[in-house]
């Protein structure tokens, strides 16, 4: 499983890890930031874990991810409970993986929908 300080801090649990398809979830109690920055924060630091994670795994040994670029579209903010991400992938090849990525709130309503690719090289 995917391990790092950031993940770690928000409390990220993944739920499944695939080269096709990484789910993870993320809890949002106490959200109190004002115009619900939530969706235009953390919710596109989920997708950007959890499509950056799929990216690696598809990697495969020797090979690292060098950039990222991605592009989110933030639907309502999440305030309490969970969210859940689901990155699927969309192409993979030796040098790009792409993963369109949908974060839901606990009672299944878009929260953001995103886009990640990431270049991929030899390490």
């Amino acid at each position: 499983m995917h391990e790092g300080t950031l993940a770690d801090r928000l409390g990220i649990e993944f739920l499944e890890v695939s080269p096709e398809r990484v789910v993870g979830r993320m809890p949002v109690e106490g959200n109190t930031q004002p115009y619900g920055l939530l969706h235009g924060g953390a919710s596109a630091v989920l997708a950007e874990t959890l499509g950056s994670v799929g990216a690696a795994v598809h990697a495969g040994a020797g090979r690292i991810a060098v950039g990222i670029e991605i592009n989110a579209t933030h639907h309502r903010s999440a305030r309490s409970g969970w969210v859940t991400g689901v990155a699927t992938r969309l192409h993979g090849g030796r040098t790009l993986a792409t993963y369109d990525i949908e974060i839901t709130d606990e009672q299944g309503r878009r929260v953001c929908t995103s886009r990640l690719t990431c270049m991929l090289r030899d390490a």
